[in-house]
């Protein structure tokens, strides 16, 4: 019989190459911002978009954080201390005439946290992608922090 082995492999990503804003053009990032929740993807629908529309021109390596200063900026409400925003990547659907919302990264004004530094480009956005953001302010719940969950079986044998 022969003996099994294992190896923990460590996973090297390419550094991303920092983009030179003075000489590279900024994309039209369309941000559509919702209190305590994120829009429907059915909003997205035929052509449609929600109403709450935010204009942005920016680059793939804009950090969640700094989208949120973006958002704080024209929106005085979420400026306080303890306001959460919850990124999601909407996206069309490319075997169906839908939209899919896919979850990116949490930010929270006066905190540091773990996605502060995810960029765009990281998060696999693509031009033409939209991106809803739900505005949690500080007396509300928190939006629950997401993990992967992994495939279980929960089939009684």
């Amino acid at each position: 019989m022969a003996g099994l082995e294992s190896m923990v492999v460590e996973e090297v990503r390419p550094a991303e190459k920092p983009v030179d804003r003075e000489k590279t053009c900024p994309l039209l990032l369309r941000v559509f911002c919702s209190t305590g929740r994120h829009n429907s993807p059915g909003d997205y629908a035929r052509g449609n978009v929600p109403q709450n529309e935010l204009q942005i021109y920016t680059w793939m390596d804009a950090t969640l954080r700094e989208l949120t200063g973006l958002v704080k900026e024209v929106n005085p409400e979420t400026r306080r201390k303890g306001t959460y925003f919850d990124f999601a990547i909407v996206y069309p659907d490319m075997r169906s005439p839908t939209y899919r919302m896919r979850e990116i990264g949490v930010t929270c004004s006066g905190q540091r946290g773990g996605d502060d530094n995810k960029t765009l480009s990281q998060v696999k956005f693509q031009i033409g992608n939209y991106l809803d953001i739900s505005i949690t302010p500080p007396n509300r719940m928190p939006p629950p922090m997401r993990r992967a969950q992994p495939y279980v079986n929960n089939r009684p044998y």
